[in-house]
């Protein structure tokens, strides 16, 4: 069941309200960048979204095969590429986007169980919808949207 989220921009400033279902939250740009930094930026949502459903399905994986995963943690980086990083090997990347991804996984796991699940974790939806095209169809609404 997916539900619809609403984002609401106020008059002034960065700081936007969203709902998504019964849940509020918020989301701004850091001071540097002319916010408020009242909430986290549209970039830390995206990377909050690929690591709680990296999370979500290495667990749903693991508890499957009832392996003994204590806990994941997901950290992440967004960066733009198309620079030369000197301390990696290879050719420059194409100038575009990048996510780092690092996943720690705790628990008694064998070698082979930690490389299945960092295997799974490109299975998670939202890893598979940004590495795929995505299309976005936008239109402008016939009324305002309720943010009750």
């Amino acid at each position: 069941m997916s539900r619809t989220v609403v984002v609401v921009a106020g008059r002034s400033g960065f700081v936007q309200k969203i709902s998504a279902g019964p849940h509020q939250l918020r989301a701004d740009e850091p001071v540097d960048f002319g916010g408020e930094d009242r909430g986290p930026s549209p970039f830390e949502l995206l990377l909050a979204a690929l690591g709680a459903c990296t999370g979500m399905t290495i667990r749903m994986y693991a508890d499957r095969k009832q392996w003994p995963l204590e806990s994941v943690h997901v950290r992440l980086v967004h960066s733009k590429t198309g620079t030369h990083d000197a301390d990696e090997c290879g050719p420059m990347e194409a100038s575009g986007e990048r996510i780092e991804r690092e996943i720690s996984l705790v628990g008694s796991l064998t070698a082979d169980q930690k490389l299945r699940l960092l295997e799974i974790a490109n299975n998670c939806p939202v890893h598979r919808t940004l590495t795929s095209q995505v299309t976005i169809r936008t239109r402008q609404a016939e009324t305002a949207v309720s943010t009750a």
